[in-house]
């Protein structure tokens, strides 16, 4: 698996905008966000259906014809040097399919920011654009609008990402040892849910996975990560770093089932990486080439994610 493409850093000014491929969007938090980025001395737009909500699906930011439009219309437009997610929820497989890639490849690299459900993207933006994206906050989520870590730690990235290519974990090693590998991952349901589609990556070999959940009891835990491992997905694959399991029950429980589907790939795992459905969730860049260090407990970019 070979790095992807480096966007260029952001400088004070830039215009980025926001939409919400996916969940509806509080028009508060929404505004909270953008006072966040404005304060970066950057220039926020916000795409026009931000603020819809589906009439018969009320988990949907609008149709999936208006969230791809949104999206699409923001990647292409010359002046817009990143492209934020407001939210992440459910909905960015509904209009994943109905995006002009060739088009917004020939629009050229820019940053591309989100999580959660955002993962499909992620895939999609690796597997189309051959670009390197962001897991990182919401800019319209309440741990964004409330946390200066998330805040700091994105800002940072965009604008500074050469001080930020160590990332440390606050936990343990289930797996001792160093591995080098390409940053992918996201959230695992999404992963396990996007196997076999258009946009998909096919296997995880050679890549670094990093991963996360919300809200997923240990049983699905194993049944999802079960999946990969069947599906043959997680062969190659050279290490592991792992995230937050919040409202996903004990943790001891999600710990046992992470140890015994993860062990036994004799690759280095590392726990409490801070990114994902946390408070002060750190921003991860996806397909960069990266060194993991189960036992110093570090993940660190060969060279910022952003040119």
């Amino acid at each position: 698996m070979k790095q992807l493409l480096r966007p260029s850093r952001l400088a004070p000014g830039a215009r980025v905008a926001v939409v919400a491929p996916s969940g509806p969007v509080s028009e508060e938090r929404l505004q909270a966000g953008l006072d966040v980025l404005r304060g970066w001395d950057l220039d926020p737009v916000v795409a026009p259906h931000v603020l819809d909500r589906h009439g018969e699906f009320g988990y949907l930011a609008g149709t999936d014809a208006d969230r791809a439009a949104d999206l699409q219309r923001a990647w292409c437009d010359p002046s817009v040097a990143a492209v934020l997610c407001a939210r992440g929820g459910y909905g960015a497989q509904r209009m994943a399919d109905l995006l002009d890639w060739e088009a917004m490849r020939a629009a050229g690299p820019k940053v591309f920011v989100g999580f959660s459900d955002i993962t499909v993207l992620h895939q999609a933006f690796a597997t189309r654009l051959g670009l390197v994206t962001l897991h990182g906050p919401a800019a319209a989520g309440v741990d964004f609008v409330k946390n200066a870590r998330a805040q700091e730690h994105l800002k940072a990235t965009l604008f500074t990402p050469e001080t930020v290519r160590t990332i440390t974990s606050s936990g343990p090693a289930l797996v001792s040892g160093r591995a080098r590998g390409v940053t992918l991952g996201g959230c695992l349901s999404m992963l396990a849910s996007d196997l076999g589609t258009p946009h998909a990556r096919t296997t995880a070999r050679g890549g670094l996975l990093l991963i996360e959940d919300v809200g997923e009891q240990p049983y699905r835990i194993d049944r999802m990560l079960t999946q990969l491992l069947r599906g043959g997905w997680l062969a190659g694959v050279t290490g592991i770093a792992l995230g937050s399991w919040d409202r996903c029950g004990p943790y001891g429980d999600v710990r046992a089932v992470l140890a015994d589907r993860l062990g036994g790939l004799g690759v280095p795992v590392v726990e409490e990486f801070g990114f994902g459905h946390c408070e002060g969730a750190l921003t991860i860049p996806f397909g960069m080439a990266a060194e993991l260090d189960a036992d110093a407990a570090t993940l660190t970019l060969d060279e910022p994610a952003l040119r």
